[in-house]
């Protein structure tokens, strides 16, 4: 009853907020979709009708209410489940006039969900963007997409949730005598949803420009017009298999005859995953005023691909022993990074070193970040979600790893933060 309420007054009062706007409210498709009640679900939107508009916050809630004087419905103060996290933030412009969104939800939000479903409340809930004029003349418009909770089977779009790269060695750091074969690989993989998954195994040759971000994401994540401008690499494979809707699949790595191991050097095999058919989750570019045709959205990710590193080199010759030099640079203990600044760490050269494998924790000592780099390079940058997943602070610490992974030294855990927190 509380909802039919708040919908007929969002409907009795929506032709005086949009009086001589029609044209230019912004649009999406598809404009529902089936979640998993019991996990993450990821789903590729379009916006259209942009007219200069920019995307604001994106919340997820169980009940609307009108956005009176502002267009749209946004959602129930009372009934928020949780906003899109910055670090599965993939939107982007697209086009002239509009706007590809992945919405990423949390486990968090569907488990709040199927929460007030138990309670009796309704089982759908509602995805709102909120876009906002730049020039602060035009109201907010608030546009929705409902939710419909499900199981993660076959009517939920397909989507990746989780994918995990090793060698059949298990090996951290996968050291391959020159010359010889390297050994089996798989890709451990979690999604919802059934159809094809297809794409390819690449690999980065020593010298090879490394791949980007927006390089390692399923062409599904991209927008239309990026799709096709990813960094091509050494093909290995071409792979085409059908996903039933259990949730895993073990993904066979290519025939390990053609990794290549001639030339010394470190080199990164990556998975390519292509975009594919789904109607659960296909995009119509028309319905949501951003073109012309339907934007195929079948593997769609809110992360990037995951690339496996092995290092091509004789044992004997890469193990020796560590320089009781190597520590920890900067940032200094206790520094605290500025707002709006990157954490950078640095750390001083093991020449002995294979490859260093940089930690952050948390201060309370749960590991979220953990990075392996090339031994030529002692920095490495940490993304931005860094400091939405430490907030109190972080501590971290640089590993010099050796022939086979072996672990030669560490160095000591050292603390910073942030400035205002």
């Amino acid at each position: 009853m509380k909802r039919m309420k708040t919908l007929w007054l969002a409907v009795a009062l929506a032709p005086a907020c949009l009086a001589g706007r029609a044209e230019a409210q912004i649009s999406r498709h598809p404009t529902g979709v089936n979640v998993n009640a019991q996990g993450a679900t990821t789903v590729f939107l379009t916006f259209g009708n942009l007219d200069g508009y920019v995307a604001d916050e994106a919340i997820w809630c169980g009940e609307l209410v009108s956005a009176a004087p502002d267009i749209g419905n946004m959602c129930d103060g009372s009934t928020i489940f949780g906003s899109l996290p910055l670090r599965f933030d993939n939107s982007t412009t697209s086009g002239d006039n509009g706007f590809t969104d992945i919405m990423s939800i949390p486990p968090s939000v569907a488990r709040r969900a199927y929460q007030a479903a138990e309670s009796g409340d309704d089982s759908r809930f509602f995805y709102v963007r909120r876009f906002v004029d730049p020039d602060g003349v035009g109201p907010d418009q608030y546009v929705t997409v409902t939710c419909r909770l499900t199981g993660g089977g076959a009517r939920v779009p397909l989507a990746l949730l989780d994918v995990s790269l090793e060698f059949a060695s298990r090996s951290e750091v996968q050291v391959v005598p020159a010359g010889q074969t390297a050994p089996p690989l798989s890709a451990r993989i979690l999604y919802n949803g059934t159809g094809r998954l297809q794409g390819r195994w690449e690999v980065v040759m020593p010298g090879d420009e490394p791949p980007t971000q927006q390089d390692l994401l399923t062409e599904a994540t991209l927008p239309v017009e990026l799709r096709g401008t990813q960094q091509r690499y050494t093909e290995l494979e071409r792979f085409n298999h059908f996903l039933p809707p259990t949730g895993e699949f073990v993904l066979p790595g290519p025939d390990v005859s053609r990794i290549p191991t001639e030339a010394e050097g470190l080199y990164q095999v990556v998975l390519r995953i292509e975009a594919s058919a789904d109607k659960e989750g296909d995009s119509n570019l028309a319905a949501a005023g951003a073109g012309v045709g339907t934007v195929r959205s079948g593997a769609v990710a809110g992360f990037p691909m995951p690339a496996l590193r092995y290092y091509v080199g004789q044992p004997d010759v890469l193990v020796s022993e560590p320089t009781s030099s190597f520590q920890l640079l900067l940032p200094r203990s206790g520094h605290r990074i500025g707002e709006g600044d990157a954490a950078v760490l640095s750390w001083s050269d093991a020449p002995s070193a294979v490859l260093y494998r940089v930690q952050v924790r948390t201060m309370a000592g749960e590991v979220v970040l953990s990075a392996v780099v090339e031994s030529a390079t002692t920095s490495y940058q940490a993304p931005p979600m860094l400091r939405g997943r430490a907030s109190d602070g972080f501590e971290w610490r640089v590993v010099a790893l050796g022939a086979g992974g072996a672990r030669l030294s560490s160095t000591p855990w050292r603390a910073a933060g942030w400035d205002g927190s």
